[in-house]
């Protein structure tokens, strides 16, 4: 009698199909686990096949995949703030942010690792890919200002809120994902909003910005809310003037 071949018995894909799978399999498990805490054997199980052949697609190992996945992951993250240039600011920002808080959810632990740095496959090459994210959404968010040449107050105010949202999205992690995702989502809008009119204060360019943001925006809408909340407490500080 002949036992049963225990060799798991593997789909044929393409070269380009299989990649994509194993990429796939170690973002699931980058999502939940840190990436010091993922081997070959844990994508090469999930995946549903051996060890041999995810070193034949990644012959440099786990840090070739980590940063293959990495960088599909980033690929995915650059285009979260892509939207069509057509109505509000700020119902731009609300569908940008409902995607990017998505991925967050889905990829809390990995999310973590990445930001908070700290892996023992943290290199100089995935420090410039979670850096390019950055850069990528601060771009996408001035051609929504419609701002093809923005200044360094303007530039920096943009850069200084992804840093927030990145910020706010760690600490939301930390906190038990509370308050609920549609509610970070406004308070990250408004935070935007804010501080873009703080800067408008002092540049001109800024100012200009505002004012064409404000124009389109409607008494429903994330600005009007807002306003209606904020420009009391700002009318008790008249004194000021």
């Amino acid at each position: 009698m002949t036992t049963p071949a225990t060799t798991p018995a593997y789909r044929r894909l393409s070269v380009e199909a299989r990649r994509r799978q194993l990429l796939e399999s170690a973002l699931s498990l980058f999502a939940h686990r840190a990436p010091e805490d993922v081997n070959l054997d844990d994508v090469a199980e999930a995946a549903g096949v051996s060890r041999p052949l995810v070193y034949r697609y990644f012959p440099g190992g786990k840090q070739q995949l980590y940063e293959a996945a990495l960088r599909s992951a980033a690929d995915e993250l650059e285009q979260c703030f892509a939207e069509p240039p057509r109505g509000p600011l700020t119902q731009r920002l609300s569908r940008a942010l409902d995607r990017y808080l998505a991925f967050v959810d889905e990829h809390d632990a990995g999310f973590s690792a990445l930001l908070q740095g700290g892996s023992v496959v943290e290199t100089s090459r995935t420090t410039a890919i979670v850096d390019g994210v950055r850069r990528a959404a601060a771009e996408h968010i001035l051609a929504h200002l419609d701002m093809a040449e923005p200044g360094p107050s303007l530039r920096m105010t943009v850069r200084m809120w992804i840093t927030a949202v990145e910020a706010a999205s760690l600490i939301w992690l930390d906190g038990g994902k509370q308050p609920p995702l549609d509610e970070l989502r406004d308070m990250l809008v408004e935070q935007f909003m804010a501080v873009l009119v703080t800067t408008a204060g002092r540049d001109p360019q800024t100012a200009g910005v505002v004012r064409r943001a404000l124009a389109v925006e409607t008494p429903d809408g994330p600005a009007g809310g807002l306003a209606r909340r904020v420009l009391p407490v700002v009318t008790d500080a008249a004194h000021l003037l």
